[in-house]
């Protein structure tokens, strides 16, 4: 993938998301930190891994679920089926301002999958979004999206998203 000033397409893509929402802060500032680049997604502001880790063990922002939930383009019912969290759980964790660390860590599951969405699309946020809903055959029908319930589900799409990169369709 090519590099513009040290920023790769992803970081390119989710700067536009990030951009586009403004409440983002200065987390597209942080779409050139690397390998957890997809946290701006977030709206978080730490890129390397043990601050990441500390900050799931501790459960993330509410907030995250919203900028992310934003990002996707879809309901907070649908973000919450996507991360295994009841109305009446979300509703405790909107009170509270913070999710749990399972919830948090799938939550950062699917930012991860999105990001990579968005870098297989060069950097075009809505043509991520087209296709993270979008029905697979290589999914055995289910989109993305839904795929990303499970880490098992996550993997498949990484895979797929790494095959349509190298041009393996079958």
């Amino acid at each position: 993938m090519a590099r513009d000033a040290g920023i790769s397409a992803s970081g390119k893509g989710i700067r536009k998301v990030a951009e586009a929402a403004p409440e983002y802060g200065s987390a597209s500032r942080a779409a050139d930190q690397g390998a957890h680049d997809y946290l701006a997604l977030l709206g978080l502001r730490s890129f390397d891994t043990a601050t990441l880790v500390r900050r799931l063990r501790n459960g993330i922002s509410y907030a995250s679920f919203e900028k992310l939930r934003k990002s996707l383009g879809v309901s907070t019912q649908e973000l919450a089926e996507a991360v295994r969290i009841s109305p009446r759980t979300l509703a405790r964790r909107r009170k509270a301002g913070r999710l749990q660390p399972d919830e948090s860590d799938r939550l950062v599951r699917l930012a991860r999958l999105f990001a990579a969405a968005v870098e297989l699309y060069q950097g075009e946020p809505d043509a991520a979004r087209t296709w993270m809903m979008r029905p697979s055959r290589a999914l055995g029908g289910a989109s993305p999206f839904a795929m990303a319930r499970t880490e098992v589900g996550a993997r498949e799409v990484e895979a797929l998203i790494g095959r349509i990169e190298h041009g393996v369709f079958g």
